[in-house]
């Protein structure tokens, strides 16, 4: 198999970089018909943390039915940091009297749409071919993601850091797609399907969690995760919970979003 993939590589390079000489410039179309919502978001940990000087980033890709998808679309690569150009400035924030920086890379509100180069889709769609030969995705598609259910055993941390990611619709009850992975074999996340930021500021204020109680809605102790949750509200998105004891220098925490009717 190894010397398959020294052989068939550097043809899948070259390739890539013909295609981005003579086609680079083409926009791909959403095969399913919905919005790509696609943005990044970097947290760098203050000394507080036990996880310090840890950073994380959670790379988020929520697709969805936009009856606006042809308006505010922007084409920028959010892997290439020097493409981007909506974002946030640098801000201090607090949980549980621990302060961290907060930054994020072209989150719109859900006000606008990505649309991937031709030679983005044609890297992404690579990628996800190789995933899937490698088992850590279970579906052939570069934008919905469909992780495997891999718990660990019970963990009990007594301190984390919480982050709350929204969906986007324009219904006031939908049903939502999603998975969850970390790239950290140490570590670990809990998720919830929650009714609005404000159940987030809740939890952080008071440490009292209110959240989708239905199947396949909530997860605890897994390195990666996908389920569905039903009948959500238009405030709603996902509660995700990690240990504060990080070993890596940069934790990555992919979360794919998919709104399903």
């Amino acid at each position: 198999m190894k010397k398959f993939l020294y052989f068939i590589l550097p043809i899948i390079a070259f390739t890539l970089i013909l295609l981005n000489a003579f086609f680079g410039h083409l926009i791909f179309s959403s095969p399913y018909d919905q919005a790509i919502n696609k943005y990044s978001i970097y947290v760098h940990l203050q000394e507080e943390w036990n996880s310090y000087p840890g950073n994380i980033i959670f790379d988020v890709t929520n697709v969805w039915f936009n009856p606006n998808s042809g308006e505010n679309i922007y084409f920028a690569d959010p892997s290439d940091v020097s493409t981007l150009t909506n974002y946030n400035s640098n801000q201090l924030q607090y949980q549980n009297d621990k302060s961290y920086v907060q930054l994020q890379h072209e989150f719109s509100a859900c006000e606008s749409s990505w649309k991937p180069m031709l030679y983005r889709y044609v890297i992404d769609t690579i990628r996800n071919k190789i995933e899937l030969f490698q088992g850590t995705q279970l579906n052939d598609d570069p934008y919905v993601s469909i992780f495997p259910n891999i718990p660990v055993g019970k963990q009990i941390a007594v301190e984390s850091y919480a982050q709350f990611i929204p969906i986007c619709t324009h219904k006031e009850n939908t049903s939502y797609e999603y998975s969850i992975s970390i790239n950290d074999e140490d570590a670990w996340f809990d998720v919830y399907f929650i009714h609005s930021q404000k159940q987030f500021e809740n939890y952080l204020n008071s440490d009292t969690l209110h959240y989708y109680i239905s199947e396949g809605c909530s997860a605890h102790n897994h390195q990666s995760f996908s389920g569905v949750c039903n009948d959500v509200g238009y405030d709603s998105g996902l509660l995700i919970i990690l240990p504060d004891n990080l070993n890596q220098s940069l934790t990555k925490i992919r979360v794919n979003l998919h709104e399903i009717e």
